[in-house]
């Protein structure tokens, strides 16, 4: 039996003291009735408010809270969902006008991260995302308890008498927590670096998948490895980081490493979070940038996937915008340097992607100065098989080399290195 979707009221505002990337426009509405179904639930109504600044208390104004309401209780809805991140207290006094459960944009990419993370790793960052969401939220969860003995009231019951006041019990139970959660992450962390060290000693170089969520890159890596992913026409539908080899040439294999999908108006705790994910990024040999040039928003997706690329300190690695689901699209495919065409569904234009790969990674190649340790020697007979060595001079202090490599041996070499060109 099919479960009961949640119906819910949607509500954004676009104000003019707002950030341009923070206003609620009809294309981040739609976005987040997706959001919502992904989440479980249906969009049934939505209110889009313009002013020159939000409300203080309510966010919306007092009409459009009283329109939200009478939406609510004409159409049976349990759910009010902001497209806009509120205050702790607006959404106390939300939720106690509208008579329902009150979520903002952050709340609902939360719910749905919980409810996708398989691995341990995904499970610990969605937690230690949640709790510091909620951390800066229970003060305006015990607002109400403040106010009322602030204003002369006695002291509601359970908050009377010595010791902690429930609100620091609670804040310091979280702390821990996070400080717990962190630990974890970091320990997870360390494995992936140990696993990074052993991929760079077993020298196959990294490409990653990065995009817009639902841009197609799970589609594509299981066109390119022929792998089983689940690849669903739904938004986050991929939050655990998945690796496959493929062989991109007679001589060249890869590793493909695919992650989490961008959105604008992403969280900040939730980057933060995520960055033991993403930080594969800042590793990776070549980004795949994955754009779903059928979305007529592609050119704004595109940008919120850059900025999310420098902000995790990738910028300067080499990227192919590989735009997807060209069999869908009626016009001038985009064309020029770092740019491939491809319907990840069809197969088209993959054999030009991996073209493009290998040529990314042969012209990657580095002149260098070596100088190696005795102790290291057959690391010489790797750089004769491998590289090209143009001279070689044994010395006092080891092996002194020049040689030009390929990417993959850097791993090999790079403790060794005195220049490189």
């Amino acid at each position: 039996m099919e479960n009961k979707r949640e119906k819910a009221v949607l509500a954004g505002l676009s104000a003019d003291s707002m950030k341009e990337d923070e206003r609620s426009t009809e294309t981040s509405m739609q976005e987040l009735a997706a959001l919502l179904e992904t989440a479980g639930g249906e969009a049934v109504a939505y209110v889009l408010q313009n002013r020159a600044t939000p409300e203080s208390r309510s966010f919306i104004g007092d009409g459009k809270v009283k329109e939200m309401k009478e939406l609510i209780e004409n159409y049976g809805c349990e759910l009010a969902v902001f497209d806009n991140e509120l205050s702790p207290s607006q959404m106390r006094v939300l939720s106690e006008e509208l008579g329902v459960k009150v979520l903002d944009r952050s709340g609902l990419i939360l719910d749905i991260f919980a409810q996708r993370a398989q691995t341990r790793e995904g499970q610990l960052q969605v937690e230690l995302a949640q709790y510091e969401y909620l951390l800066p939220r229970l003060t305006g969860m015990w607002q109400h308890l403040v106010r009322q003995t602030a204003s002369g009231g006695s002291s509601p019951i359970g908050t009377r008498g010595p010791g902690e006041t429930q609100l620091e019990t609670d804040r310091r139970h979280i702390r821990r927590k996070i400080q717990k959660l962190r630990d974890e992450l970091e320990d997870v962390r360390r494995v992936r670096g140990t696993q990074r060290r052993l991929r760079e000693k077993n020298s196959m170089p990294v490409v990653a998948l990065v995009g817009y969520t639902n841009a197609g890159k799970s589609s594509l890596m299981n066109c390119l490895t022929g792998s089983d992913i689940p690849a669903n026409d739904r938004l986050f539908d991929t939050l655990d980081t998945t690796i496959r080899r493929k062989s991109i040439s007679d001589t060249q294999e890869v590793l493909l490493s695919d992650t989490v999908g961008f959105i604008r108006k992403l969280p900040h705790h939730l980057v933060e979070a995520f960055k033991a994910t993403l930080e594969e990024l800042a590793y990776a040999d070549v980004l795949l940038h994955v754009i779903d040039i059928s979305n007529p928003n592609w050119e704004e997706q595109a940008e919120i996937v850059e900025e999310l690329i420098e902000e995790l300190g990738a910028s300067q690695t080499p990227c192919v915008r590989v735009f997807n689901k060209c069999d869908t699209f009626f016009g001038e495919l985009p064309h020029g340097e770092n740019i491939v065409c491809i319907s990840a569904k069809t197969g088209e234009g993959t054999a030009e992607l991996l073209d493009e790969l290998s040529r990314i990674l042969e012209s990657g190649k580095k002149k260098v100065e070596l100088m190696l340790p005795y102790s290291n020697a057959g690391i010489l007979e790797l750089l004769h098989r491998e590289g090209a060595v143009i001279s070689s001079e044994y010395v006092d202090d080891g092996i002194r080399i020049s040689a030009v490599i390929r990417p993959e041996l850097w791993g090999k070499v790079r403790n060794f290195v005195l220049s490189s060109e």
